[in-house]
């Protein structure tokens, strides 16, 4: 029962580090950090923009990989890995 707890423990840990990834990416820089970062440019538009637009998408999209990756991960350490 405790190997049970242990990976609902790192499983936990990993979705709460990958929604504070995509909060700080998404409302951090897309809204509270926009005006900071709209002095720099990319690709001729302003950062802060293009965070709120584009960049939180794709964030959360390499996370959807990050995160079944790692899951993969801890499925093969705590022996309950899908065949």
């Amino acid at each position: 029962m405790s190997t049970a707890k242990e990976y609902w423990k790192a499983n936990l840990r990993l979705v709460v580090l990958c929604i504070a990834i995509w909060f700080v990416v998404s409302f951090g820089f897309g809204i509270l950090l926009a005006d900071q970062l709209n002095s720099v440019k990319l690709g001729g538009y302003k950062l802060g923009f293009w965070f709120a637009q584009q960049g939180s998408m794709y964030i959360f999209v390499a996370l959807i990989f990050f995160y079944a990756h790692r899951m993969n991960i801890l499925d093969r350490k705590f022996g309950v890995r899908e065949d």
